[in-house]
């Protein structure tokens, strides 16, 4: 198949699981074409089946906001057409749904039928999509996607719910390269991989996101200097965003600042997870939780939150334990208790790591989103 494919390309679980579809998709021999306004950041290097198509956005001075929407949709019927792409998946209903719907109309009037695939993901319909100015206009490209899917029974339900779609929509969840994503098996390799973070009698634990004020990153060192206070600890912090600087701030008053590691954006997370003893996932919400995925692949538990889809991810006690949004000092207490319990902490290690592979591997998920690409290329013939 020849498939196009819409992210937006900055530090975010959409923009992950979309990339890593592409390569995962190229890698079984589909040709991928990314169209959007610059290279999605896992997408590095130019591999085989792969294409990166920019989207030139006019700076006309009429203009006071940029028509990124409109630029987007006909790049899409360009490349579409050009390349003959057999479909489109758009990951984040937000413009991208609405702008491949626009590109299939542009299409349908020189006799050319482009289907096109909408992914919801989480802030899209319940954040962005909810707001007034665009709920209407998502509800409707939602209604005339071709195929809709969700990552979590959760998600589809509040789709449901709050936009009043009465179409199908097909919950497939997100996925971790589990061959990619893997706990280091030799001990001594291991440690001295975590030299530079950690000593080897100091627990390491990690926070990954894009450090929007969801992901509750000041809570993340609040948890860390309760732990820091009764054991000797490392905290890594990976990814950027509006509320890093808050989090460096907190942790320089709370006098733990040379325990806290800031390591901003990275593009190998995978190399640098198996190196943790626990996830910290504090989040307000999640609609999946793809760091604790990534992490639970990587025999790293988490402690998180029991929000949205993640009770969907993480069964609490068994991969990782879950609380209330807020409550730091519980999170923090069970760290403790777990990290001073070196057989409960590998039991749920060893439970995490097989949890990513029974549900979660990309070879257990991708032929799923390739079977649903038939189902909607059938019916649009």
């Amino acid at each position: 198949m020849r498939i196009g494919i819409t992210c937006y390309p900055t530090y975010g679980g959409s923009g992950v699981v979309a990339t890593e579809l592409g390569i995962e998709l190229a890698a079984l021999g589909h040709e991928m074409h990314f169209i959007s306004y610059s290279q999605p950041f896992r997408l590095s290097g130019r591999s085989d089946g792969i294409f990166y198509h920019e989207v030139p956005v006019s700076n006309y001075p009429l203009f006071e906001f940029p028509p990124y929407d409109l630029a987007l949709a006909s790049r899409m019927a360009e490349v579409a057409e050009f390349y003959e792409l057999d479909l489109l998946h758009v990951h984040y209903a937000i413009p991208h749904s609405v702008s491949a719907l626009l590109a299939r109309q542009m299409l349908a009037t020189r006799g050319r039928r482009l289907p096109f695939v909408t992914t919801l993901h989480g802030t899209d319909i319940t954040l962005v999509g909810l707001d007034r100015s665009y709920l209407r206009i998502t509800r409707h490209a939602i209604q005339e996607s071709d195929g809709v899917t969700s990552i979590s029974n959760y998600l589809k339900e509040v789709t449901i719910a709050d936009f009043g779609v009465d179409r199908p929509i097909e919950v497939i969840s997100n996925f971790v390269n589990c061959d990619l994503y893997a706990p280091v098996t030799d001990d001594e390799e291991r440690v001295r991989a975590r030299a530079h973070l950690a000593k080897p009698d100091e627990a390491l634990l990690m926070h990954l996101s894009n450090f929007r004020p969801v992901k509750r990153v000041v809570d993340v060192v609040k948890i860390f200097a309760s732990i820091a206070r009764e054991m000797p600890a490392q905290l890594v912090l990976i990814g950027d965003g509006p509320d890093r600087s808050a989090a460096e701030w907190l942790a320089h008053d709370l006098g733990i600042n040379t325990r806290v590691h800031f390591l901003g954006k990275q593009e190998h997370v995978n190399e640098l997870l198996p190196l943790a003893d626990l996830m910290l996932m504090p989040s307000q919400m999640e609609s999946f939780g793809l760091a604790a995925l990534e992490a639970m692949a990587c025999k790293v538990p988490s402690i998180a939150t029991r929000v949205g889809g993640v009770p969907e991810l993480v069964e609490d006690g068994v991969t990782g334990l879950l609380f209330s949004p807020g409550d730091v000092d519980a999170m923090a207490h069970a760290a403790l208790q777990l990290l001073g319990d070196r057989e409960r902490l590998k039991t749920m290690r060893d439970a995490a790591r097989r949890a990513a592979q029974k549900r979660f591997c990309s070879s257990l998920v991708v032929p799923r989103y390739l079977r649903y690409y038939e189902q909607v290329l059938e019916k649009s013939r």
